[in-house]
């Protein structure tokens, strides 16, 4: 009995392993272990605590940014942008791969949802790539670790969560996720120009054609594709870090925002307005079916004595409180190999933030690691599903090894600059604590 927990959560690993759905394996896990370890009397302690979570003011954000995301997805935003960067980036070498990267950016600050990015992306720029003799595993690397850049550049549905999870304010981690995102966009374009210097053959210069301007002038163009959604982002953004709104209330202004573009862009009608409200619906009730699945699994493992078990275990690594980091960003980043980003969230991070926060680890800083590390889990083999979303609609010339070549360099420049957030934390807490002062 003393070691109840740790047997709960093997079995709960052996059975995600096992391929079984994720709410359903944390709630029947639960069940079970609550049953064994607490009797009848556990039924009366989890209608509380899924209720908490279904009437938590911080996250009715979730499916108000799911929404904007999907609704800017279908405002035809996406292929306005990347025709204007790789006007403005297309002379350059590798100057195309760039322009996905900074796309990928903007869309991650516009949209944050992974799938969509990465399946737009695919379908606009891999082609387009292609068609001017790009290496397949520049491309597809470059595209793939692009479309995962809404995971840590704001607004972001991790860093809701996160908050949420960790009891940090998500305005906070909004501010301070800035310098990390964009520290990740500048190493993969520094890491494209170094590699398309190297290798001419592999990102050759693409040149502007006027008709691609749809007869604007380029600068007319440009201007044209940016300004919308870097007002979005303004509106969305600025009023959290002014102080305006919170996160909640700016996740409306967005939602409404994006239905406003969509419209002027003559996007917009009810064919269009039912499925996004569908997208939003499904994906909505995914992240919380989940949540409460997780929420009922927190409840039985901290009862059972699980955070005793944790802490006996780490007490015992090395190097103090920096060996106790270093092997939680392993366990989350291997975790990443086998469990999607969310089911991580909802699994791990409440058992290892308590013991972060023990350690005396500023709380804006390492949840800011830990979206950076959860990102990885959207890249690497077996289940990386932002690997998945791109060979859906990659064209046929396009191997899967392709991909997963293609995609090391960017998993190893995730890592280089989660070390540099460990050895310099001002870069995720500089920001935040100039707002604070203000």
């Amino acid at each position: 009995m003393d070691y109840l927990a740790a047997w709960m959560f093997f079995a709960l690993t052996v059975l995600l392993l096992a391929g079984f759905p994720v709410a359903f394996t944390l709630m029947g896990t639960a069940l079970a272990f609550g049953l064994v370890g607490f009797g009848w009397n556990f039924f009366n302690l989890l209608p509380m605590r899924i209720w908490g979570i279904m009437s938590n003011y911080t996250l009715i954000a979730v499916p108000l940014f799911i929404f904007m995301g999907v609704m800017l997805e279908r405002s035809g935003l996406a292929s306005n942008l990347l025709r204007a960067m790789a006007m403005v980036f297309g002379r350059l070498r590798g100057g195309l791969a760039v322009s996905v990267v900074v796309v990928g950016a903007l869309l991650g600050a516009s949209t944050g949802i992974v799938g969509a990015t990465v399946v737009t992306m695919g379908l606009l720029a891999l082609p387009a790539m292609m068609e001017n003799s790009y290496q397949h595993e520049l491309a597809t690397g470059t595209i793939a670790a692009s479309g995962t850049l809404g995971q840590i550049i704001p607004p972001s549905i991790v860093l809701v969560l996160l908050g949420d999870i960790i009891g940090v304010s998500v305005g906070e981690l909004f501010i301070g996720a800035v310098l990390p995102g964009l520290l990740l966009v500048a190493a993969y374009c520094i890491y494209i120009m170094l590699f398309s210097a190297a290798r001419p053959d592999a990102a050759p210069p693409v040149l502007f054609k006027p008709k691609d301007a749809d007869g604007q002038s380029m600068h007319a163009y440009v201007l044209k594709a940016l300004v919308p959604p870097l007002t979005l982002m303004i509106l969305v953004l600025g009023s959290i870090f002014a102080g305006i709104a919170s996160p909640t209330e700016a996740a409306g202004v967005g939602a409404a925002g994006a239905t406003l573009l969509c419209m002027a862009n003559r996007r917009l009608d009810l064919d269009v307005l039912r499925q996004v409200m569908e997208t939003t619906t499904r994906l909505t009730s995914m992240v919380f079916v989940i949540l409460a699945g997780a929420a009922a699994f927190g409840l039985v493992f901290r009862g059972l004595g699980g955070d005793t078990v944790i802490r006996e275990f780490v007490t015992h690594i090395p190097f103090g409180k920096w060996g106790v980091l270093l092997t939680v960003m392993m366990v989350i980043f291997v975790a990443g190999f086998f469990l999607d980003f969310i089911e991580i969230t909802f699994i791990h991070i409440p058992v290892l933030a308590p013991i972060m926060k023990s350690y005396g680890f500023d709380p804006v800083w390492f949840s800011i690691l830990f979206a950076v590390n959860l990102q990885t889990s959207f890249l690497t083999p077996p289940f990386g599903f932002a690997l998945f979303y791109l060979k859906g609609v990659a064209p046929s010339g396009i191997e899967t090894t392709a991909i997963y070549r293609g995609i090391i360099p960017f998993v190893l420049l995730q890592v280089v600059v989660l070390g540099i957030i460990i050895l310099w934390p001002e870069v995720a807490t500089w920001l935040p604590g100039i707002m604070a002062a203000r």
